[in-house]
């Protein structure tokens, strides 16, 4: 019973890590990375459609990126879909594909990301937090409707702890070294 529980609690926990690394992933630092556009939204015939399964996007420089879409007609609503989004980038296209160079960034755009950073790694450890609490609402459960003893539950209740510990370190380190990126000049 509570192996279960405790799966299940490092399962989500997991999961809420990843998110969070895939979050970082969209915020910008000085140098080009496929991430930063693949996830923007395009109206292509109607329909919005994420990038990444319009275009190819890959990085041939530190501070370029080169969206080559597959349908030479997409090529006018990418260009916008860069231009409006708040990346604050400016796209140029020769009519094949389309260059966007990153500019450097200014040392107060540089402290409104690691902002923004901290505020996505508290995010996260929230959730993992939120994810304690449920599983060890779980256990109190397991425990009233008498499927498991006292002992079981707080034994359970230290291994969802050290996970938690595990986890919200994790989340600090994805955050340090995103931190770390930024500040890079």
């Amino acid at each position: 019973m509570t192996e279960d529980v405790i799966s299940e609690t490092d399962s989500k926990m997991k999961k809420a890590i990843e998110a969070l690394r895939k979050e970082m992933q969209n915020i910008r630092t000085g140098r080009a990375t496929p991430g930063l556009i693949d996830r923007l939204m395009i109206e292509y015939y109607g329909a919005i459609t994420p990038l990444n399964q319009i275009a190819g996007v890959n990085a041939p420089e530190a501070r370029l990126l080169v969206v080559q879409p597959w349908d030479k007609g997409a090529l006018g609503a990418i260009e916008k879909a860069i231009q409006k989004s708040d990346l604050g980038l400016v796209p140029s296209s020769d009519g094949k594909v389309i260059r966007v160079p990153i500019p450097p960034l200014t040392e107060q755009r540089r402290k409104e990301l690691v902002k923004v950073v901290k505020s996505k790694v508290e995010d996260g450890k929230v959730s993992v937090r939120n994810i304690r609490r449920d599983h060890m609402n779980d256990l109190k459960e397991l425990l009233h409707e008498k499927l498991i003893s006292e002992d079981d539950e707080k034994r359970a209740q230290e291994k969802i702890e050290q996970l938690t510990n595990k986890y919200t370190h994790e989340a600090d380190s994805v955050g340090q070294n995103k931190e770390q990126e930024i500040l890079e000049v």
